[in-house]
């Protein structure tokens, strides 16, 4: 096993265990701090697989705007910091079939298919080409796409302005 290997278990093993921790946490505030382990751990799956751009985009998009956001929200709403989170009924027997099902299904999948193997190189960095094509061949979808995004700001700020009748 190399290092790679050893690096990208890490990785897995990080997004796997705070994964669950978001599903089973009765706090939301440790539930939203999971959640931002979880995007740095599949952050760094993408860097590890040599898509460097989209690891970046997966910081400042879900970790820096949307994660933020939700944390804010939640620490500034006073009563919601101590609520607990139901989570209902559980159907063990039925999930656990289900999941067997599943389990049954994909290990049949992955032994009967005659996987392909091909030795390729990972490309050093995509950005510079991702931003190159950005600045030069869709530059002009590239500004509609800001625009449309300062509009929905716009349009959810005045939303959130709007006095309750």
């Amino acid at each position: 096993m190399e290092l790679y290997d050893i690096i990208f278990y890490l990785f897995a093993a990080i997004t796997i265990i705070s994964a669950v921790i978001v599903v089973n946490a009765r706090n939301i505030v440790h539930a939203a701090f999971s959640l931002l382990l979880t995007f740095f751990g599949v952050s760094g799956i993408y860097v590890l697989l040599g898509a460097d751009f989209i690891a970046i985009v997966q910081i400042m998009v879900y970790v820096g705007g949307i994660l933020i956001l939700l944390l804010f929200g939640v620490m500034l709403t006073n009563k919601i910091t101590n609520v607990e989170i139901r989570s209902g009924s559980f159907q063990v027997l039925p999930a656990i079939i289900g999941l067997a099902a599943f389990a049954a299904i994909l290990f049949g999948v992955m032994t009967s298919t005659n996987w392909k193997s091909q030795s390729f190189e990972i490309p050093n960095t995509t950005s510079f080409e991702l931003g190159k094509l950005l600045i030069s061949e869709y530059v002009l979808v590239f500004e509609l796409l800001g625009i449309l995004l300062l509009i929905a700001l716009i349009g959810a700020a005045s939303i959130a302005r709007r006095d309750k009748e």
